[in-house]
C-alpha cells in the first residue's frame, strides 16, 4: 500500500475546510439525497461525501455504509484530491499497487471499484470528494461520469450556501449586539446629560430673574439663546430616551382594550392645551394588544398631528380593522399634509423636514423613527399617505400573536 501524500497546499486546504464548520455535524437530507442519486446513477452499493481532515476522512453522507469516518492514510479520497484530473477512478484496487493491501480493500467495506470527484472550496482547494464504491470491478459510462460531476457541483454549492448562511448568521448576531450597545449607550448618554443640562437651564433662569434688570439688550439676547438651546437639547435627549426605551415597552403583556375608552384617554392627554377631537371608525369594540406599545405609537402620531396642525380645531380619525393575523390602523388628521417629495424621509431617525411646529420649534427626527421601530418589532409595517394641504393618513398594522421580533430579548404574552 502506498500512503497518500499531503496536498501541496495542505495547511491552506485544512484552513479552508475548517471555515465551513461542517465536520462532525449531523446528517442532512440534502446531502443524503445526492449520495443516493449518485449510487443509483452509477449502479454502486455505496456513495459517500467525504471530507478530508488532518488525520481522517469524515463522511457528511454515507449511503450504503455504516461507519462515519476512516483513517486518512487508508482513504482513496486522499489520493483523489492530489490528482490533476477532475475524476479519480480505480477499476480494480486488488490489481493496483497503491491499494491492493489497503485495510479497506482486504477488509470491510471491500473497496474494489472507486470513482471520486474532488469537491472544490471557494478558495479553489479540494475539501474532499463525492465518490461511488463497489465490491467488484466495473466501468462507468461517459454519461455516468458527467452525471457524477454534475452532482459533485451540487454538493459544492450546498457547502458554499452553508458557509454563506453561517457568515450571515454571525454578521446578524454581531449587528444585533452592536445595535444593542448603541441603544444602551444612547440611553446612558442621554440620561447622564439631563442633570448638567438642567443645571444650565436653571442657572440661566436664575440669571434672568436675579440680574435681568442689570443686563443690556445683548445680554438678554444671549440668555434667551442659552434657554432656547437648552430647551432644544432637552427635547433631543427626551427623544433619545424614548427611542432607547421603545424595546422595553414590547415586554408588556397583551391586554383587552376597549376602543372607545382608548380614544377618550388619548383625547384627555392633550386636552389641556389643544382643541382635539378623535373619531373612532371601527366595527370592533375591543382589541387584544400590547397597550404600552400601542399608546406610544398613538401618542406620537396624535402629538405630531397637533404640533403641526394649521387649524384651531384638530380633528383625528382613528380607524381599526382586523384579519386573521393582523390589526390594521389608520390615523388621519386635518392638518397641512406632507409633500410627496418629503415622505420618504420622515421615518428616518434624526431626519427632519425643517418645518416649524405651532410653537415655533423644529422637531428632532426621533418620534416617527420610534414609531416605525415599535411597529416593525410588533411584526408590522407603517406608511403615510398625504398630499399638500390635505392632511396626513398614517397607516400601520401589527401582528395579533406577535412575539417580540428581535434576537436580543423575547416578549412573554
Amino acid at each position: 500500500m502506498i500512503l497518500p501524500k499531503h496536498h501541496e497546499n495542505e495547511a491552506q486546504r485544512l484552513a479552508s475546510l475548517d471555515s465551513y464548520s461542517i465536520l462532525d455535524t449531523l446528517p442532512e437530507k440534502e446531502y443524503d439525497n445526492l449520495t443516493k442519486i449518485a449510487a443509483e446513477i452509477c449502479g454502486t452499493p455505496i456513495s459517500l461525501i467525504s471530507l478530508l481532515d488532518s488525520d481522517r476522512q469524515w463522511f457528511k453522507s454515507h449511503h450504503g455504509l455504516e461507519v462515519s469516518e476512516t483513517p486518512k492514510d487508508h482513504a482513496f479520497c486522499a489520493h483523489a484530491i492530489n490528482e490533476k484530473d477532475d475524476i479519480f477512478i480505480v477499476q480494480d484496487s486488488r490489481a493496483d499497487v497503491r491499494f491492493h493491501d489497503n485495510p479497506l480493500v482486504i477488509g470491510e467495506p471491500k473497496v474494489i471499484f472507486y470513482a471520486g470527484i474532488p469537491l472544490q472550496g471557494d478558495e479553489g482547494l479540494p475539501l474532499g470528494t463525492l465518490c461511488v464504491i463497489d465490491h467488484k470491478p466495473r466501468l462507468l459510462s461517459q454519461s455516468q461520469v458527467e452525471s457524477l460531476k454534475a452532482l459533485s457541483e451540487q454538493v459544492a454549492m450546498l457547502l458554499q450556501l452553508r458557509k454563506a448562511n453561517a457568515q450571515l448568521t454571525k454578521l446578524n448576531q454581531e449587528l444585533n449586539e452592536k445595535n444593542g450597545e448603541l441603544e444602551q449607550f444612547a440611553y446612558v448618554a442621554a440620561h447622564d446629560l439631563k442633570s448638567p443640562l438642567n443645571n444650565i437651564s436653571s442657572t440661566a433662569g436664575l440669571l434672568s430673574d436675579c440680574y435681568g434688570s442689570n443686563l443690556d439688550d445683548d445680554g438678554k439676547t444671549m440668555l434667551s439663546f442659552i434657554d432656547s438651546a437648552a430647551e432644544k437639547l432637552r427635547g433631543l435627549i427626551d427623544g433619545l430616551l424614548e427611542y432607547s426605551k421603545s424595546e422595553s415597552v414590547l415586554k408588556e403583556r397583551k391586554t383587552e382594550i376597549n376602543l372607545a375608552i382608548l380614544c377618550t384617554e388619548i383625547e384627555g392627554l392633550f386636552s389641556f392645551d389643544s382643541s382635539l377631537s378623535i373619531t373612532l371608525k371601527s366595527a370592533l369594540k375591543n382589541i387584544c394588544i400590547n397597550r404600552a406599545a400601542l399608546d406610544q405609537i398613538l401618542i406620537n402620531l396624535v402629538g405630531n398631528a397637533i404640533k403641526y396642525s394649521d387649524k384651531n380645531d384638530v380633528k383625528i380619525e382613528l380607524g381599526i380593522t382586523e384579519d386573521n393575523t393582523h390589526y390594521q390602523f389608520h390615523i388621519k388628521d386635518n392638518g397641512p399634509g406632507i409633500d410627496l417629495s418629503q415622505q420618504s424621509k420622515i421615518f428616518q431617525i434624526f431626519k427632519t423636514l425643517g418645518t416649524l411646529d405651532k410653537f415655533g420649534k423644529v422637531g428632532n427626527g426621533i418620534g416617527l423613527a420610534t414609531v416605525k421601530k415599535i411597529v416593525e418589532k410588533m411584526g408590522g409595517s407603517i406608511r403615510v399617505e398625504s398630499n399638500q394641504n390635505q392632511g396626513c393618513k398614517f397607516i400601520f398594522n401589527v401582528e395579533k400573536n406577535v412575539e417580540h421580533h428581535t434576537n436580543e430579548m423575547a416578549v412573554e404574552y
